[in-house]
Parts: structure tokens; sequence; C-alpha cells
């Protein structure tokens, strides 16, 4: 059974990502993790949704995964105990001092070895193995067959997770100082400002620093992005090289981002066990913001991370969340962006009101007056409805 693993940059993420299908979620606290500006947890939050996830029978495995230095070892004992204390599934790590620290003050508490350890072949793997962890997070660098030969050496018991879907770090795996230089924040410690999504230009050294931009398009050049990870056509190819978790990237995206890229992913798996395709999926992903797809590095040279425009571009954008199930015609809603009677809504849920649409006839207000355009922020909005809506479903409207 494939897990799908879902980003959670905090609370409504977290539940966001659950139910729409999610099998586990990973996130940090606010310390020792890699996204220093995702909300995060606090140590109480850490505890509340761990035990949300168990509550659920899905799994919670949260980041230490900082390439650490020696004074960001001071706590991190304490941090660790109370992980296991509250009942953390695993903790995901990069650096080995860190993972010489769990086997010492919390032998039992299971490891993930982050993709920051840059695993890129089965020596290294099996490395990590012999230490004892549970599950090898692959560097993106890998193709396919590269997989399916560290599956074959390796232990049976060890599994191996991989990013289907996301940003893409232009770096190897992660692990990038040009943040440090440009602006003293440590991507390695989380602090990233993404200085590679900047527009840069060249110079020649003898004509006094005459700067010469490269065009890509008409905002300018993006000599270090990326194009975004998709493998959502290609989740056979990766559970046959022995892939047993598929990871999505996103702890800092929106919660429609991460609603509507867990629904087409839990869709697709669930496809693969009935024997079903639906290529419908693979526009779905388009309604969320997103840069050009790739497939990264899985086959080879034919589709490497490609330079792409800084800008994301998505096809649908979220109007409202539904907060009660339909009652007597109507539901209500919570406002998110503008939208107006005589508008067209579309349905995003996990249930089998998926892509159904509603036209708008009728909005009322808690006071129960007619409102004919929805401009408040966050109001709470009954919108007439024949379709069974449930609370966590979202309301989006086609832009482009």
């Amino acid at each position: 059974m494939v897990e799908l693993l879902a980003p959670a940059g905090n609370m409504d993420k977290l539940k966001t990502a659950f139910y729409f299908g999610a099998d586990a979620c990973y996130f940090a606290g606010t310390k020792f993790g890699l996204r220093a500006y995702a909300g995060n947890f606090t140590d109480e939050n850490l505890k509340e949704s761990v035990e949300y996830a168990h509550s659920l029978n899905k799994k919670a495995y949260v980041t230490v995964n900082i390439i650490a230095h020696n004074a960001d070892f001071d706590g991190m004992a304490e941090y660790l105990k109370y992980l296991y204390q509250i009942g953390v599934d695993a903790v995901i790590v990069a650096d080995v001092g860190i993972i010489e620290l769990i086997k010492k003050v919390c032998p039992k508490l299971e490891i993930h070895v982050s993709t920051q350890a840059n695993i890129t072949n089965k020596y290294a793997a099996k490395f990590f193995c012999d230490l004892g962890v549970k599950r090898l997070v692959l560097a993106r660098e890998l193709s396919v067959k590269e997989i399916k030969e560290i599956r074959d050496f390796i232990p049976a018991d060890v599994e191996l997770e991989a990013f289907v879907h996301g940003a893409m770090c232009i770096s190897y795996s992660g692990r990038c100082l040009l943040s440090n230089y440009m602006a003293n924040r440590d991507s390695n410690k989380g602090a990233c400002v993404q200085a590679c999504r900047w527009e840069y230009t060249i110079h020649e050294k003898s004509r006094n620093n005459e700067e010469y931009p490269i065009y890509e398009d008409n905002r300018g050049t993006y000599i270090l992005n990326s194009k975004d990870l998709n493998m959502i056509e290609y989740l056979q190819e990766l559970i046959d090289a022995g892939v047993t978790s598929f990871k999505i990237e996103g702890r800092m995206k929106s919660v429609y981002y991460v609603a509507t890229v867990v629904n087409a992913y839990r869709r697709a798996i669930d496809n693969l066990q009935k024997h079903k395709q639906d290529s419908a999926l693979t526009l779905e992903l388009n309604k969320a913001s997103h840069r050009n797809y790739t497939t990264g590095f899985y086959f080879g040279s034919s589709d490497k991370e490609c330079l792409s425009s800084s800008t994301p571009v998505q096809t649908h954008e979220f109007m409202a969340v539904v907060l009660s199930e339909n009652k007597n015609g109507q539901v209500l809603i919570e406002q998110r962006n503008r939208f107006k009677v005589g508008d067209t809504l579309e349905v995003l849920s996990p249930n089998k009101t998926f892509n159904k649409t509603i036209a708008v006839e009728s909005l009322k207000d808690e006071n129960g007056a007619d409102v004919l355009d929805a401009l408040q922020v966050q109001q709470k909005l009954y919108l007439k409805t024949n379709l069974k809506l449930m609370p966590g479903d979202i309301l989006r409207k086609k832009i482009v």
C-alpha cells in the first residue's frame, strides 16, 4: 500500500490535507526544521496535531532536518524526547550527528532520512540502513532506474520515499548557500529567501561592470529557476521501482494548493489500485498555483528541471470554503475571494461532488439579508444549492 504524504505548514493545512485524502503529513516545530516561515507548530500544536492524525488512523512526521552546527544542539535532546513522548510517528532528519543523538536519547523514535542527506547511490543508502533508520527520502536527482537499484540493494524493511509534486530547489537536493550570501538567511536552517527566484544579469569584466540582461520573456530572465515537479502520470513507474511513499512539496503553499494537489494524487493512486486512469487529473493540477511542469531527473536527460519563469500561474481561484452540510437547499460558506450572484462555482471535494458546478442564484448573510456581491473578507454566507456538500469542501471559480 503506497502512502500519500502531504505538507502541513499549519494546523489548517494539516486538516485540509487529511480531509482531501493524505495518509500522513509532515510538519515542523518552531525550531530545527527547514521551513522557518511556514507558520509551524508550537509544542502544544505538535501534540494536538499528532493526536488529530492518530484519531483519523493517519500518521504525523516532524522535520528535524536542519544542517546543524554545534550551537544547534542546545536543547535538541529535550525536544526529541518531547516528540517521542507525544507519539510522533517519525522524525525526518538530514544530519548524522542528530541521528546519533536520537539513537542515544530516544532509541525507539523512528527515523526517516531527509532528502537533504543527498542519498544518490545504493552504498550511501545502505550506510543509513545500517544505522537503523526506517525510511530513506531519496535525493531528487535520481532516475527511476537508480531508485530500483537502491531498492534491490537495501533491506526490504527499509522504506523509500520520493517527491512527486511541487517546487524544486535549483541546488543539489536543497543544499543551497545563495540565500546566505544574498540575504544572510540560512537556507539550511529553514530561512531561505528564495534568491533563486530573483532576476539576474551578467556583466563582462573589462566593460566597467555594465550589466547585460539575458531576456527569457518580457519579465526578465530567471537563470536559477526550476520548473515544478509533476509525476501524476507516472506513479506506477515509481511504485515498480520500489517507492512506497509519494511526497508532495509545499509547507509554504496555500490551503487551496494543498487541497487541490492532495485530492488529485489521492484519486490517481486510488485509480491505480482499481486499474483505472483519469487524464482529467493532469488538468486538475493546473487549477492551483504552479510553474511549468517537469518530471525532473526521473527519466534521465529528456526532461530535466529546465529554467522557468518565476511567476506562477493557475486556472482557478479559491472563492469559499464550506462550513456546513446542505440543509433545506442551502449551505453555510465562508468567503475567501470576491464572487457574485450570476457566477459559476466549481466544487473541489474528496466526495462525489468533485468538479460539479453551482450557478450562484442566491446568497444571504447570517441575518437573512440578500447579498449580490460577496466582497467582505471571510464573510459567512448561505448559498443556495441542491448539491450534497460537506464541511471542508472548497468552492472555486475559473479565472482563465
